[in-house]
């Protein structure tokens, strides 16, 4: 999780601390509610719900707002553990830490132009792809067709690194651009520099990463012979001097 905050901030995000848990309406601007409700985490005495990812409390940062042309795009990277359901897996890879109902995620989110969204979407799977690149996973990239897509976006590119030990590859990574259908939702606009009516923002949240599946790669691409697990270069600044893991 450091490894990966500390690149991203590297590459030009700025890290927030989010809340864990939000109201309904934020989870609306984001795309999670109503559809999704049968896969989150509800509080009903409070009306709270757990966040399924950073994405959700990093759209509701700017709800309501009307930002200046010059400030943007801004771009955001912010770790939450993420709680969700998983009533859609259908029994799948119920076992082990492959699909869980809690796990940690660090997430990239930038708010930006309209014409700059498909350049920022460009950006932002460069960045998620460099995550991988360091941690030196081998990784492919899928451009999702429009029946795999999900409902608000308007391109979705998947991240997957290979896992040897359970032969297949693992999605990582989700790097979305979805226009503005979530600043729509939440009312997010900017203010021309030329004086003209107020727009809608552009919007894009991509995984960077997915902890799990990313601790699954490692484990199974870095095991040595005798069991032990070699560490990631890019790792040991955070490893206290360790190498390797018996």
């Amino acid at each position: 999780i450091a490894y990966m905050l500390d690149l991203h901030t590297r590459q030009g995000y700025d890290e927030r601390y989010t809340p864990f848990m939000v109201k309904a309406e934020t989870l609306y601007a984001s795309g999670q509610l109503p559809k999704f409700a049968d896969n989150l985490y509800h509080d009903i005495e409070e009306d709270f719900w757990m966040v399924p990812t950073a994405e959700v409390p990093l759209t509701g940062m700017y709800r309501d707002e009307v930002l200046e042309e010059a400030t943007l795009p801004q771009r955001f990277t912010a770790y939450t553990p993420c709680f969700r359901r998983e009533k859609m897996s259908a029994g799948r890879d119920v076992r082990g830490i492959k699909r869980g109902h809690q796990f940690d995620k660090v997430e990239m989110y930038t708010y930006c132009r309209p014409e700059e969204s498909a350049q920022e979407l460009e950006k932002m799977l460069a960045d998620a792809e460099a995550t991988c690149m360091g941690l030196g996973l081998p990784y492919r990239i899928k451009r999702l067709c429009t029946g795999d897509i999900g409902f608000n976006s308007m391109i979705t590119y998947d991240v997957e690194v290979w896992a040897a030990g359970c032969d297949e590859w693992l999605e990582v990574s989700s790097v979305s651009n979805v226009g503005d259908f979530q600043a729509r939702r939440a009312n997010i606009k900017f203010k021309p520099a030329d004086g003209s009516k107020n727009r809608l923002v552009h919007t894009l949240n991509g995984s960077g990463l997915g902890m799990p599946r990313t601790m699954i790669a490692i484990l199974e691409n870095y095991q040595q012979p005798d069991g032990s697990i070699k560490i990631p270069e890019v790792l040991l600044p955070w490893m206290g001097g360790a190498t390797e893991i018996k």
